[in-house]
């Protein structure tokens, strides 16, 4: 083989295509993290500046609060406005048109309720002993500046909130690789190139040396890559974290703080929780080992991420050194057609499919709700913490002096319900699609093709049109049924208020959708079956249901087995009847896995917290059809 001819083989191809991919989705990442790392570094800054201010106006008398408040506006531009909310009142203010102290306007009333929440969340910390309750706030709305709201007090009680608008500070704390580095990567790279073709030219070499000079070139060049952007990336956090001790010691001179310990870390600078990071000082010195253990942490899942990709790039080049890539290209060249036929599916499989379940499975992990989208994912991430709370919450009942009290919201409860749910309807859906296909498949059967039309009208009409139909039957005091029974001299029926009732609202609508799915396919099997088998079956004697026993049921098994597993997902998964019909009632008793999850997460916007909701319904169902198909044998016949 000639040196050109390497050139453009499979060793450089595979080497110049795993190095691009790892470093492009490595780029991608760093980008990410370091967007993180500038918003971060915005947001402590605010943090600082709403803790001190909060300080400097606790240790003030009421007079000095408006003076202090304009004062701090006006030495420097990017802080906008400040005001501080007590009860029902606004008692200062940055901006001299409010005239404060005054009464809150009826606009200002979303401040006043959260002030309320903000006492709230002191009160639960101080009372539990626990602090799990957010004392600082940002509004998350607020596009334009950081919006921070943290507590007021008053001789070291609740006495109100402090409001302070901040413009964004056109600054940016990431770094980049510097000119130098990415000539010396450049360099390696084209070092490793010209020595593998070197060696794969001398015949005397070993015929593997060109794949160990690729490996050791893949695994030299993004990993030296990744520690040069590492490296930027905590030089960016100490210089933001410095930029931070600046701020800290700028409002000590401003709010002129004295009595307190250089040594002492800085009670502003801290968490969303109100407690120190224990990085800064009060005099604006930096902390090196907790600076340093601090970004370990939040460093963490970058560097995961980052391993992550190079165990893609690597299995990627050795796909390329092993020939898989050439046989997937010559499968590809063979076939091309087929694969421009089936292309346009499978994008759109991966952009509508396989992305958004990437994506939630993701989301599971973070404690994302409608309130912290815009955070970054660092600060996002909690690991198994949504997984835990559902798994192990075992709060299913109460007793008391009434008796046992069930807690409907608990995931055993219902996990109960959806399996219940789930058993009686593909009972009634089989049972009764069984029997009228056997009717169906009688021969001679007069008017067969009208009941065939007439039966697989409930599949054939929209399930939420028929959802919606079946809930005004089942209305208290309109629905049909009601009438029905009242014309029999019964009492109208309150089907919605009991956990029985309300169950059987779904259990009647879904089973009037379902039956005829496995209807049509039974027929279909049984047309299948040959009518010898039973004209000889009938001539040694068997009765019918021996024939049922034995030939019917062995042959519909390999149809049957999987439209009944097919059946079992849909009806586990049947939001439509839960929700339009009974909607759960009474107190949610009777949600299933599925609207459960949508519930929590379109009406408590909890969005992390269904999404792991979501994948623990997935992981259910993934596990009864690997085992359903196991056991049964749904594939094969007798």
């Amino acid at each position: 083989m000639s040196l050109k001819r390497w050139f453009s083989g499979i060793y450089i191809l595979g080497l110049t295509v795993a190095v691009t991919v790892t470093l492009a989705l490595s780029a991608w990442l760093f980008h990410g993290a370091e967007r993180d790392q500038w918003l971060q570094y915005e947001r402590r800054l605010a943090q600082v500046e709403a803790n001190a201010l909060a300080d400097a106006l606790s240790a003030a008398g009421p007079d000095e609060i408006g003076r202090i408040l304009k004062a701090w506006q006006s030495s420097r531009p990017e802080r906008q406005s400040a005001v501080v909310i007590a009860g029902m009142e606004m008692i200062g203010s940055a901006k001299s048109e409010d005239q404060a102290p005054r009464r809150l306007i009826r606009a200002e009333k979303p401040l006043y309720d959260l002030a309320n929440q903000l006492r709230a969340a002191r009160e639960t910390n101080l009372s539990e002993g626990v602090v799990r309750k957010k004392l600082i706030v940002f509004d998350e709305q607020a596009k334009d500046a950081f919006v921070v709201t943290v507590p007021y007090l008053d001789k070291g009680e609740f006495a109100g909130v402090l409001q302070i608008r901040m413009r964004h500070v056109e600054t940016d704390v990431s770094g980049t690789v510097s000119y130098a580095g990415a000539a010396l990567w450049i360099s390696i790279f084209l070092a490793a190139i010209v020595l593998a073709a070197l060696l794969h030219a001398r015949p005397e070499m070993p015929r593997d040396a060109p794949k160990i000079v690729a490996l050791a070139a893949f695994l030299g060049l993004t990993l030296f890559y990744q520690s040069q952007r590492l490296e930027t990336f905590a030089a960016a956090d100490l210089e933001s974290t410095r930029r931070v001790a600046s701020a800290v010691a700028d409002a000590a001179k401003q709010h002129d703080v004295k009595a307190v310990s250089p040594a002492i870390v800085s009670r502003w600078d801290t968490d969303q929780y109100q407690r120190p990071l224990g990085v800064i000082r009060t005099d604006g010195a930096v902390v090196g080992d907790a600076r340093d253990k601090l970004f370990a942490e939040r460093a963490k899942l970058l560097e995961r991420s980052l391993w992550a990709v190079e165990a893609l790039g690597l299995v990627l080049l050795l796909a390329y050194l092993l020939g898989y890539m050439r046989r997937l290209a010559d499968t590809v060249r063979h076939h091309a057609a087929a694969y421009a036929y089936v292309a346009p599916a499978m994008v759109g499989m991966l952009v509508l499919v396989f992305f958004p379940f990437l994506y939630g499975i993701t989301l599971a992990f973070t404690d994302t709700t409608l309130f912290n989208e815009s955070l970054p994912f660092s600060e996002r991430w909690v690991g198994l913490v949504n997984f835990f709370a559902i798994l192990g919450d075992f709060n299913l009942f109460t007793r008391n002096a009434d008796g046992v009290i069930w807690n409907y919201q608990n995931f055993y409860w219902t996990l109960m319900v959806t399996i219940v749910w789930t058993l009686t309807n593909v009972t009634v859906g089989v049972t009764l699609g069984f029997i009228l296909a056997l009717i169906l498949n009688t021969d001679n059967l007069k008017g067969k093709a009208i009941y065939r039309v007439i039966l697989i009208l409930p599949w054939a009409i929209p399930n939420y049109i028929t959802a919606l139909v079946w809930r005004g039957m089942f209305h208290p005091q309109f629905g049909v049924i009601n009438q029905i029974l009242q014309l029999f001299g019964m009492q109208p029926v309150g089907w919605f208020d009991g956990v029985v009732s309300s169950f059987f609202t779904g259990l009647a609508t879904n089973g009037w959708l379902s039956f005829p799915f496995m209807m049509v396919v039974i027929l279909g099997a049984l047309q299948s079956i040959p009518k010898d088998m039973y004209e000889a079956a009938e001539v040694e004697g068997a009765t019918r249901w021996q024939r049922l026993r034995h030939i019917t049921l062995p042959l519909l098994r390999p149809t049957l087995v999987p439209a009944i597993v097919l059946s079992v997902v849909w009806t586990f998964n049947m939001f439509n009847i839960i929700f339009l019909v009974s909607g759960g009632e009474p107190a949610g008793a009777n949600e299933i896995l599925i609207t459960k999850a949508y519930k929590i997460a379109f009406e408590n916007y909890q969005y992390a917290y269904a999404a792991a909701y979501s994948t623990v319904i997935f992981v259910i169902l993934l596990v009864y059809g690997v085992f359903q198909t196991r056991v049964t044998k749904a594939t094969e016949s007798y």
